[in-house]
């Protein structure tokens, strides 16, 4: 074991030049019965066995300083030997700490609060060391901190439940913090002693110190301190689950060294009695982990359960709001929205599943300040200013809301300006705050915080909703198969029986007509009445398998959805009708029309049915007169075709879609009752709507929604490359 580098400040202590202790083996600087303590441990490979050890460092002659010896390897593999003049001759015995750490937990364990036992903490602390103030500091998701306890000279100034921000121990510092468990500062106002040599001569590199308790804190720590009026330190740092939860921190305001035998006896209390204290937040954790695990089971037992799994997630109990803690739920499925408690108008909520579908690609969403992502929800922040999400499919979520909860946090300083910038371009510093007085801050826009657990709780809940709704489209698959089957069979039915019906009506109204023509002379007037009727009902049967065949053409199987420019179907579908039109003197009327993806041929004969409706319905003695409007929504086309005929009585408007379904006789006007039901099924083709609005003797306005993609995505992606325009006339 040779000497490489030594700190420059060893010619004080042991009163020799630094210089001739490099290349020196450790036998020459102690004892030779401590070298070979020093080699047996190394041999154990078990460093912390020797800390602390007393060693005798030869000064000159006989002379022998007594000093504390740590030692421990450096990341880089080297030994790195740090000494302290020893204060004390004999160990601090450890077990008076055990003692003093099993009273503590006893209290805990005795019913005392979180609070209680933080106060007890800094109490216990500050009394073994001497130190004039000691806290304990709890650091939040934020990363920022809060003063949970404090004991102190009571002319000191408190901090207690101040909070002080994330940049008051940068992720550097907490690094370091992590690697040590305990740091020490005795004296913040002495100068750094360099090593001697700056690099190691083996590497040429800096000596990794990151592992030493006695090597110079920052400058701007240093700082911080004397702008604390402090001028010694001592930090433990309190972890879990390998994160840094918080730290004791000891403030003296003159220098002041401890024992490393008094700091690892406190460093022993902080751990011990904290392991209990993240025992006791398990424990709280577990309770209302299982709370929301019988939620969750309970709600999955619901949905496998139900008919429709979103009635089992809002009607039961429990229900949507007890998994996530929640003021209010929605869930967005297929378009159609159910909700649950307070949540956001309807117009709100399609607003902001927009926004995720775009925003959002994992399997969660949460935040406890959606206005500060999401502008908008400012206008609902009492409602939703916390927001829970899961994604179903592309269109369809569950949300969990909670409302605003205004706070005022009390800042040990004011947090915005946490530090300043000195120095001039090529040497730049970086100086903490001055102040560290009182500082309020009301916090808005933010609701009580999502807990980890109740997001993996929804997690586990979207991974049952996802299983449901696939098996449930497995099911409808092979029902579509069924339908596909049946309806093919259908089709095949009514192309047969018009053909096979057609041919004996064809032979009773050929004979019926042959009969008057040879017997003319030979009938009365009833009798050739009897036969008018007679093919009259046979035309009208003839009518009536003509629809018929006509309704089962219009399928979903059969549409050829493609770039349509509607103004082309439409002028066809007038052109069919221009005899009736000339003939009642109808004027018809429409707005530019626009290119869309839709089947041709079932557009014109939507207009044809309904134009043709607006002729046949006209009011008497009144030229018909119909205008075809059109407009854009967020996701249709809103077609209008609107008249001035006789209207309809609201009461009727529901029936009027239903095949052979008729408002009057067949005298009063003439048709089968299929030309509606025929539109509203090529609507559903189109995966559209059709609807009107009537008032007897004030005519009817019929609406159609047509989407803009239709029913290949790919042709609603084309669409928004193109960007068509009217193709009006």
């Amino acid at each position: 074991m040779t000497v490489l580098q030594a700190s420059r400040n060893v010619s004080k202590l042991f009163g020799r030049p630094v210089e001739s202790l490099l290349g020196q083996s450790l036998e020459n600087i102690l004892d030779d019965y401590q070298a070979d303590q020093f080699r047996r441990g190394l041999a154990a490979d078990n460093l912390d066995l020797m800390n602390p050890t007393k060693v005798w460092v030869r000064r000159i002659g006989d002379d022998y300083g007594v000093f504390d010896a740590i030692v421990h390897r450096s990341a880089d593999g080297f030994l790195v030997l740090e000494l302290e003049p020893a204060l004390l001759q004999e160990n601090i015995p450890f077990l008076g700490f055990y003692h003093l750490a099993r009273a503590s937990i006893n209290q805990l364990e005795a019913g005392a609060s979180f609070q209680q036992f933080f106060q007890m903490i800094v109490q216990e602390v500050r009394k073994v060391t001497g130190f004039d103030r000691v806290m304990l500091y709890r650091f939040d998701q934020d990363g920022h901190g809060e003063v949970m306890a404090e004991d102190k000279l009571p002319e000191m100034e408190s901090y207690l439940g101040l909070h002080f921000p994330e940049s008051d121990i940068p992720k550097p510092a907490r690094k370091l913090f992590l690697s040590n468990w305990i740091r020490t500062i005795p004296d913040a106002t002495c100068e750094p002693a360099d090593l001697y040599p700056a690099l190691n001569p083996q590497t040429n590199q800096p000596t990794d110190l990151t592992l030493s308790i006695l090597r110079s804190p920052f400058s701007c720590h240093l700082d911080y301190l004397h702008n604390m009026g402090v001028q010694s330190s001592l930090t433990i740092s309190l972890m879990k689950d390998d994160r840094l939860w918080g730290l004791i921190a000891c403030h003296h305001r003159t220098p002041k060294h401890i024992p490393y035998e008094l700091r690892k006896a406190c460093e022993f209390l902080g751990r011990v009695i904290f392991a209990e204290i993240a025992n006791r937040e398990e424990e709280a954790d577990q309770h209302y982990r299982i709370k929301l695990s019988q939620v969750q089971s309970a709600l999955m037992e619901a949905m496998s359960q139900a008919d429709n799994f979103i009635d089992a997630l809002v009607q039961g109990d429990p229900n949507l709001l007890d998994i996530a803690n929640a003021t209010g739920a929605a869930v967005c499925f297929n378009g159609h929205w159910t909700t649950l408690g307070r949540v956001p108008a309807e117009a709100e909520l399609n607003y902001l599943t927009q926004w995720l579908a775009k925003h959002v690609t994992e399997e969660v969403f949460h935040t406890d300040s959606l206005p500060q992502v999401y502008f908008e929800a400012e206008r609902f922040k009492d409602i939703a200013s916390g927001l829970l999400a899961i994604p179903i499919s592309k269109r369809s979520f569950v949300l969990w809301f909670r409302p605003e909860v205004i706070q005022t946090v009390n800042w040990g300083g004011d947090p915005n300006h946490a530090y300043e910038v000195k120095g001039t371009e090529v040497d730049l510093q970086l100086c903490p705050r001055q102040s560290f007085a009182l500082w309020k801050e009301t916090v808005r826009l933010t609701s009580l915080p999502w807990q980890a657990i109740e997001v993996k709780a929804v997690l586990e809940l979207r991974k049952a909703i996802v299983n449901i709704v696939l098996r449930q489209a497995e099911e409808l698959a092979l029902l579509t198969q069924d339908l596909e089957r049946s309806n093919a069979e259908l089709k095949k039915f009514a192309y047969v029986a018009s053909h096979d019906l057609q041919e004996p009506l064809n032979q009773v109204a050929n004979y019926v007509q042959l009969l008057e023509m040879r017997y003319d002379s030979a009938l009365d007037e009833d009798a050739k009445d009897f036969i008018n009727f007679a093919v009259d009902g046979v035309g009208l049967m003839q009518t009536l398998i003509d629809d018929v065949l006509a309704y089962s053409k219009v399928d979903l199987k059969g549409i050829e959805c493609e770039l349509t420019h509607v103004e082309d179907a439409l002028t066809q579908a007038i052109a069919n009708l221009r005899a009736r039109i000339t003939e009642t003197h109808t004027q018809i009327t429409y707005d530019a029309m626009p290119t869309l993806v839709a089947d041709r041929t079932q557009l014109m004969q939507l207009f044809q049915n309904l134009i043709g409706n607006a002729i046949k319905f006209c009011q008497p003695g009144q030229a018909p007169q119909v205008h075809i409007s059109v407009e854009r929504t967020e996701d249709t086309w809103l077609f209008a075709v609107k008249d001035n005929g006789i209207g309809i009585d609201p009461q009727f408007f529901d029936r009027i879609f239903v095949i052979f379904q008729r408002l009057h006789t067949r005298d009063e006007y003439p048709g089968s009752g299929m030309g509606l039901a025929i539109c509203k099924k090529i609507m559903e083709c189109h995966r559209g709507q059709i609807w009107l609005e009537s008032a007897l003797n004030q005519g009817t306005t019929f609406y159609f929604a047509l989407p803009v993609g239709g029913l290949d995505p790919s042709h609603a992606n084309r669409w928004k490359t193109q960007n068509y325009l009217f193709s009006g006339r």
